[in-house]
């Protein structure tokens, strides 16, 4: 008797482990299967919570498949409605804001950084870049062809959008995008997702953003002259709390190396 119980149990045992299996284990990430397994540079944002409207940046390098800290952390502002979930390398999220048009927040998730840009000729980085002209537009209209890429009005329709990328020709000599970088958000242009979610250069320590990522000129030019196209770097920004939570799961560096 004692046993045939056993064997019930044993039985009982395996059931529930394959249900939890069935249930977990499908959507459990490990690090090789991760989209960014092959990225060597790594932009962090992190927080306080979804609505802070500023947080700390650093960079990190993956040496012999860890991360290790390349600068001292800066301080960065973020939207003025703090942040919410974008649509990136990770899988979508629903525990928390969803970034949508207008909404005033910054995206969080992981995302490629795209090419930098700026109002020079060239820059010091090792991103690919593209010199702004008085013509180019990052297209915020939900539902146009173009939303959500930087166009050339001149070639194309960019009809309504309000996001210059030579604000200092438009925008009374703002010099707010004299230096920034593409972060990936929404690349596939999803309607009312977001659009022109960028990393540039802040106005003052103290003002926040539409939706973009904003630092001091000694930030951004370093930052620049670090990455490396070739590194396939990727931006995160996450609130403290989800960083805990996730850290370990998309192999980012461990909570103590965070300022």
């Amino acid at each position: 008797m004692f046993a045939k119980c056993h064997r019930i149990a044993y039985i009982s045992s395996l059931l529930l482990a394959a249900a939890l299996c069935f249930t977990g284990c499908a959507t459990q990430t490990t690090p090789r299967d991760l989209p960014w397994r092959n990225s060597r540079q790594l932009v962090l944002v992190v927080i306080a919570d979804w609505n802070a409207d500023h947080g700390r940046l650093r960079t990190y390098a993956r040496d012999g498949g860890h991360w290790r800290a390349v600068n001292a952390s800066q301080p960065v502002t973020i939207g003025h409605a703090g942040a919410a979930w974008g649509l990136g390398l990770n899988a979508t999220h629903s525990d928390g804001p969803i970034k949508h048009e207008g909404d005033g927040r910054s995206a969080a998730g992981v995302f490629r950084i795209g090419d930098a840009f700026g109002y020079g000729d060239h820059a010091d980085t090792g991103l690919a870049y593209r010199a702004m002209q008085a013509s180019d537009y990052c297209v915020d209209v939900d539902g146009s062809p173009q939303y959500n890429r930087i166009v050339d009005a001149n070639a194309v329709d960019a009809k309504g959008s309000t996001e210059p990328m030579r604000r200092d020709l438009h925008m009374n000599g703002d010099r707010r995008y004299r230096l920034g970088f593409v972060i990936e958000h929404n690349a596939a242009g999803q309607r009312g997702a977001g659009s022109c979610i960028f990393a540039h250069l802040w106005q003052s320590p103290t003002d926040t953003t539409t939706g973009c990522t904003a630092m001091s000129d000694a930030t951004m030019q370093s930052m620049l002259a670090w990455l490396k196209r070739d590194d396939a770097p990727i931006f995160v920004l996450l609130p403290e709390l989800e960083y805990a939570r996730l850290q370990a799961q998309w192999d980012l560096p461990p909570a103590e190396m965070q300022p």
